[in-house]
């Protein structure tokens, strides 16, 4: 995936986390759950009398953003440099990490550092220094 840096500014990013902020706290706040991504969906997976309305009232809305988006104006333009297999072995992959820690990068690196969670301060270490890791071998040493 490319960045059109020359289009950039750092008011759409803070925007977005502003956004981002607001939409955790109000999860914490309103519903008393962390805004963790793998952990709504898989909640959806495993159905609990009563837990099922607001995980599928989530994920409705992450889908239905972009759409929401065109609204008022344009969806930023994207690139996938990466073949199918290599894009389902990174899905697999992730979903694996998301299982092994506990938790994704939203609830962990979101949620869990706003609140000084130390298992979400290791877990994202770990995961963003692994990110940094991987990025350096694929782009400087398996070229």
């Amino acid at each position: 995936m490319t960045i059109d840096w020359l289009h950039f500014t750092p008011w759409h990013a803070l925007g977005g986390g502003l956004l981002i902020g607001l939409a955790v706290a109000l999860m914490l706040f309103g519903l008393g759950r962390i805004a963790g991504i793998s952990g709504i969906v898989s909640g959806l997976l495993h159905i609990k009398a009563g837990d099922t309305r607001w995980r599928a009232a989530f994920v409705i809305g992450l889908l239905a953003a972009p759409m929401l988006w065109l609204l008022f104006g344009q969806l930023p333009s994207s690139q996938l440099d990466a073949s199918w297999p290599v894009l389902l072995a990174a899905g697999l992959l992730v979903g694996f990490g998301t299982r092994l820690g506990s938790g994704c990068t939203s609830g962990h690196g979101v949620c869990g550092l706003s609140r000084l969670s130390p298992r979400s301060i290791a877990a994202t270490l770990t995961f963003m220094g692994f990110g940094f890791a991987t990025v350096y071998v694929v782009r400087h040493l398996l070229v």
